[in-house]
């Protein structure tokens, strides 16, 4: 039987086990109930399953199914638990999914209940929906990732769509400003998450712009509804007919109203791409950097190469292609648009042919392609989007963060290079790169860790991301057996050899142990602690292998993120700035160690922690070995051991300590 799909037979097997439960006695009640779980398990991945489920839930209550169990009284339980529950799998997720659909059968008269009691199941589906915004977009966070296996996470997402179609939201508002507040500071280049939400609170609550609470979720829909005075009440397209209309002033107007409202979350409109076609269109040329919203540095560069960024915003720019005006804007800001390089290649892209394979990838990357709309104009409009955003690059529900790094990392110290990969990649459907002095191509490699790629991503990496993945692989592979962490080798062969020579590693291959934790932190905090290095910054992103640690401090895995910066934040802490490609730089790593992305010193798109905790999730990075030996006596053996003791309170219990001394 095909899951989430429920056969007649099915259904009388449900009948009859749920008889032999009504019927068991104390002694076997338990096994039977435990028969019952397991069929309904594989009923709940798809909304069809759910349903059934829940006309089944007021019998399953009345019969005893929650009784002697932590979810035996409703009023007792805790929304913040409900996440831990659905990664702890079956048989705990079902029993849990059961009481969600029985606080709903409570809220709508299927189990009865008082006022009250149906007040609180209201309030409590409701807070359960804003802490699992993860399961209801189906867009897990890293550990979530790790520990639940595919048919949980159709399962959990499945039944958040039922409970979305029956509640309403009116009572979280604060709660949904805050989560949109916080994935709008990191500027993701995929801003799909934020519209869909902005979307749910439109279709779901309605707002009273005389009320203070309403205002701030009113000012996330008018960055996508009404950025404009004259786009109020209006489609894209009738607000261009009313654009032929304007008098240069009301223009003006349109065009400051659209740069702020751009600035204020980095969300674009289709209306904001209709008014800067009109403007490029009729050669207004003076209000384009109003429209985009550009500091004095902008606009001069604006100036400077203004027949070019005319050029690609007609061939790039659509009101079903909007988002990528905001890159466009940070690229004038930033300076990559000076760059000869640069120019020429996007400008070679703007000419090619995409290659079949990576057109149906593109496509699919776009929940609703636009028939106007081209692949080509969706792989250059992404291309903006993370030249001009560099740390806002994510990698999806993929194991692909080493691939998502390196996205990053070109963008931002080698963008000519990355546009010469995606028009390699783009056209040809394959890409080279040079190891020990090998080729190595995507053509002619083994499956990496990729096996089905999620394709919500953006354009570049969908088409870059298969590839990458495989190289780096098959780089991998080639420096394995060699005694030491094959990504000393891999990282310089894939992202470039301006990683340093010299590379730590907590874990040591040959023993199986952590070898010498106290000298892997002094060469950290030699290479990057302002306070003990002469002060030095770091120059480049420093590849960085982290411990993904559970909110209980439980160690999960590995992941790659690009130690960016290590600062003073506002209150004088130092701090370390990361950039974490999982799409969301928030989560609970345990022990109290949880990083922020807003509120510290943070530039978008970054993630940061207090310096000695951050040191305290590291096992590998690269350093500049002739630097960093004479630097190591100078950190306080206190500072050593603060770190220490996290780690081996944390992911630490997972490995053997040995005290052995190693030539750093």
């Amino acid at each position: 039987m095909q899951e989430g799909v429920i056969s007649e037979s099915n259904l009388a097997s449900f009948e009859e086990l749920f008889e032999n439960y009504v019927s068991a006695t104390p002694l076997t009640k338990r096994e039977k109930a435990q028969k019952i779980m397991g069929q309904l398990d594989t009923w709940c991945n798809k909304l069809e399953g759910i349903r059934e489920v829940y006309d089944k839930v007021p019998d399953l209550t009345k019969a005893g199914i929650f009784k002697d169990s932590p979810w035996e009284h409703p009023g007792k339980l805790v929304p913040q638990l409900v996440n831990g529950t659905y990664k702890s799998g079956h048989p705990n997720s079902t029993i849990e999914l059961l009481s969600e659909l029985r606080m709903l059968a409570i809220l709508e008269g299927n189990i009865a209940g008082s006022a009250a009691q149906k007040e609180e199941a209201d309030n409590y589906l409701q807070e359960v929906l804003v802490y699992n915004l993860e399961f209801v977009f189906n867009e897990p966070q890293e550990e979530t990732r790790l520990v639940m296996s595919e048919h949980e996470l159709s399962k959990v997402h499945a039944l958040f769509q039922f409970i979305l179609e029956k509640i309403e939201l009116s009572k979280v508002k604060s709660k949904l400003v805050e989560e949109l507040t916080l994935i709008c500071e990191q500027r993701p280049v995929v801003t799909e998450k934020q519209r869909r939400i902005i979307a749910l609170v439109k279709e779901k609550i309605e707002l009273n712009p005389d009320n203070p609470a309403d205002m701030e979720l009113l000012a996330f829909q008018r960055a996508i509804y009404k950025p404009s005075p004259a786009s109020d009440g209006k489609d894209h397209a009738s607000y261009g007919e009313l654009l032929q209309t304007m008098t240069i002033e009301s223009l003006e107007k349109e065009a400051k109203a659209m740069g702020d409202s751009m600035l204020q979350f980095g969300l674009v409109s289709t209306f904001q791409a209709t008014l800067l076609l009109h403007l490029v269109n009729k050669e207004y040329h003076e209000l384009i950097p109003v429209c985009l919203g550009l500091n004095p540095t902008g606009v001069a560069r604006f100036n400077e190469f203004k027949d070019f960024v005319c050029y690609l915003i007609i061939q790039v720019i659509h009101p079903f292609n909007a988002q990528c005006i905001f890159g466009l804007a940070k690229m004038l800001e930033n300076g990559i648009i000076s760059r000869e390089a640069v120019r020429s290649g996007l400008y070679n892209l703007c000419k090619i042919s995409i290659h079949p394979e990576v057109t149906k990838r593109i496509l699919k990357s776009t929940r609703t392609p636009h028939e106007k709309v081209s692949p080509k104009q969706y792989l250059i409009g992404a291309l903006l989007r993370i030249l001009g955003q560099p740390l806002g690059v994510g990698q999806g529900n993929n194991p692909t963060c080493q691939s998502a790094r390196g996205i990053s990392m070109w963008s931002q110290h080698a963008p000519a290079k990355l546009i010469h990969m995606v028009q390699t990649a783009a056209v040809h459907n394959d890409l080279s790169f040079r190891f020990e002095g090998q080729e190595i191509s995507y053509s002619t490699t083994i499956d990496g860790l990729v096996q089905n790629l999620d394709h919500h991503l953006d354009a570049v990496s969908v088409t870059l991301v298969p590839m990458l993945d495989r190289v780096y692989n098959e780089m991998m592979r080639r420096a394995s057996g060699r005694g030491e962490d094959p990504h000393k080798w891999a990282n310089p062969g894939l992202y470039g050899q301006w990683v340093q020579i010299g590379f730590a590693s907590a874990y040591d291959y040959l023993s199986n142990a952590i070898v010498d934790f106290d000298g892997f932190i002094r060469v950290f905090y030699a290479m990057c602690h302002p306070r003990y290095n002469g002060g030095h910054r770091l120059v480049y992103p420093n590849p960085v292998g982290i411990f993904i640690t559970s909110a209980k401090g439980e160690m999960l895995g590995f992941h790659a993120i690009s130690l960016l910066r290590v600062d003073e934040d506002p209150s004088g802490k130092v701090r370390a700035y990361f950039l974490n490609p999982n799409n969301e730089g928030r989560q609970d790593w345990g022990q109290g160690i949880k990083p922020s992305v807003y509120g510290n010193g943070e530039i978008h798109g970054e993630s940061s922690l207090p310096l000695y905790q951050f040191a305290a999730r590291v096992y590998a990075f690269h350093y500049n070995n002739l630097e960093a030996s004479s630097k190591m006596d100078k950190i306080p053996q206190a500072e050593v051991e603060k770190v220490k003791k996290i780690a081996k309170d944390s992911w630490g219990k997972s490995y053997t300590w040995l005290e052995i001394k190693k030539q750093w």
